[in-house]
């Protein structure tokens, strides 16, 4: 699997408090006497394996919303154990971070979601992750021509639908008809696991025009996958990028909402196009650092 980081993040702030409790901040409020009672469940379980309180106060701030696509998800446990760690002056490497925040989500929280998101997370860049069956997970940085990668962060454009949605029942239903032995989900899942050693090929030789038809050729074989992966405002707007100089393209993230990326040989083309349509353009470059600690006093 291909992933990339971009300068989109979210901030995890903790603080200590002069009460002996827990105040949580994010979209709601939380005031919490114990662990336990604290109702933001990745939180709950990251500061269940952490003995750092109370008197903590924990915020979070984030450029982009939730439930867009983007691993949201993923990046805010990445985050939210990467500030607890700071607090406690200890040293954790970044594979180990991203097992941690996967074993919270996945094991603990019973979230249908992969790997992905939290180690790119915890990574950054524009990285390869190879998956084994015993669930370990091989990285590797693509070895992109600088080039290369410039036009990538000139010519790739994100546009944002303006449907934010949770992604968890495509991805369980996804994972239901994946344990059934659904031949067509077993069939799209590995076409697309031969697409991404394709774009690995495409991107390391500086063919961005080939990742550009693969990114359109993913696109066409997640929407077989399943009904809600896109919607006729979406199928609407992606048919205009294409016929406004987009040569490839695919929706971000589980399907049903979220970001539309385009790669465009005219970008100012695409722009105007998108713009006149009623999208907003969230301009981005890549991240290369993963996970960081902003300030530590």
């Amino acid at each position: 699997m291909i992933s990339a980081a971009i300068n989109k993040h979210i901030y995890i702030a903790i603080n200590r408090t002069f009460t002996d409790d827990y105040f949580i901040k994010y979209s709601e409020l939380e005031r919490a006497a114990s662990v336990s009672g604290i109702q933001h469940p990745i939180v709950r379980e990251a500061l269940s394996r952490h003995d750092i309180g109370p008197s903590l106060e924990v915020v979070s701030l984030a450029d982009i919303p939730a439930g867009t696509g983007l691993g949201s998800s993923g990046a805010f446990t990445v985050g939210l154990l990467r500030a607890i760690y700071a607090v406690k002056r200890e040293h954790i490497a970044a594979n180990a971070l991203a097992e941690e925040a996967c074993q919270i989500e996945i094991d603990r929280l019973r979230r249908p979601v992969g790997k992905q998101d939290q180690y790119i997370a915890a990574f950054g860049g524009l990285t390869c992750f190879e998956f084994d069956t015993a669930g370990r997970v091989h990285v590797s940085p693509l070895q992109i021509p600088h080039q290369s990668m410039l036009e990538l962060e000139e010519r790739l454009l994100l546009f944002f639908t303006g449907y934010s949605r949770d992604a968890e029942d495509q991805l369980e239903k996804q994972k239901d008809h994946s344990e059934r032995g659904d031949s067509a989900m077993l069939a799209s899942l590995d076409a697309v696991a031969r697409i991404g050693w394709n774009v690995k090929e495409a991107l390391e030789s500086g063919d961005n025009a080939r990742f550009a038809e693969l990114m359109r050729e993913h696109w066409e074989s997640k929407r077989r996958r399943s009904d809600g992966m896109s919607s006729e405002r979406i199928d609407a707007w992606y048919d205009l990028a294409m016929s406004s100089g987009a040569a490839g393209g695919k929706l971000v993230g589980a399907g049903g909402g979220g970001f539309l990326m385009f790669y465009a040989a005219d970008p100012s083309r695409l722009r105007n196009a998108m713009r006149d349509a009623g999208l907003t353009e969230v301009r981005f470059t890549f991240d290369h650092d993963g996970s960081t600690v902003l300030v530590r006093d």
